[in-house]
Formats: structure tokens, C-alpha cells, sequence
């Protein structure tokens, strides 16, 4: 049983939201859920909760939940053949770029993002 004091976001609000097809929503909400980050209630007044606390989730976890946070470590290029040996024409410039974002994925919570207005739902 879900606490009366969670919220729980319905498909639609968060369709309209996030400005998002419904048949994307569902997959994304699927895959989140497998991982253990939301949990679907069901019934009248049901929709999505967050399963975790959300100091404990991190934007890396999302993303690997999602669509795998390999893609982020690889050539930005999208060369399986790029690495420091064998590097691509952006390898160099890109690496520290890519250090930069991997650390703040894998740092930042979604209670990080509550605060920002651009993100409140």
C-alpha cells in the first residue's frame, strides 16, 4: 500500500507535462519501474510514484535504466575503433568533456533537480 503523504503523478499528467507521447511514457515508466525507481499504482486515483527516495537515485541510474550509460563512455562519434591508442578526430577534445559529464550524472539526485522551476512537475 502506498503512503498518503507520496504523490503519485497519472499517466496523463505526466504526458501533458512532459509533453511526451503516451506510448513513450509507458515504455519509460516500464523500464523505470523494472529497475525499482517508480512503482505503478493501480486504480482510480493511481499513476507513478518514485519506489526509492530520491536522494538515492541518481541521474546516471536513470539513464542506464533507460537507454544505458555506455553510450556516454564511448566516441562521441560513434566509432567502436576510437579509444587513446586509436583516437577519432574529436577524442581528445571530447574526453574531458565527457569526464565532466559522466561525474555530474553519477553525482547529481533527482532531489537535486525538485528545486529547479524549468523541471517541477
Amino acid at each position: 500500500m502506498i503512503n498518503s503523504d507520496v504523490e503519485i503523478f497519472s499517466a496523463n499528467y505526466l504526458i501533458k507535462t512532459l509533453n511526451v507521447p503516451d506510448k513513450y511514457l509507458r515504455r519509460l515508466m516500464t523500464n523505470l519501474s523494472k529497475k525499482g525507481f517508480v512503482k505503478s499504482v493501480q486504480g482510480r486515483d493511481g499513476g507513478y510514484t518514485f519506489a526509492k527516495n530520491a536522494d538515492s537515485i541518481y541521474l546516471s541510474d536513470i539513464i542506464d535504466a533507460v537507454e544505458g550509460i555506455d553510450k556516454y563512455r564511448g566516441c562521441i562519434l560513434g566509432f567502436s575503433s576510437c579509444s587513446d591508442d586509436n583516437p577519432c578526430a574529436l577524442h581528445n577534445k571530447y574526453a574531458s568533456i565527457r569526464d565532466q559529464l559522466i561525474t555530474f550524472l553519477s553525482t547529481t539526485t533527482i532531489s537535486e533537480l525538485k528545486s529547479n522551476e524549468a523541471l517541477k512537475f
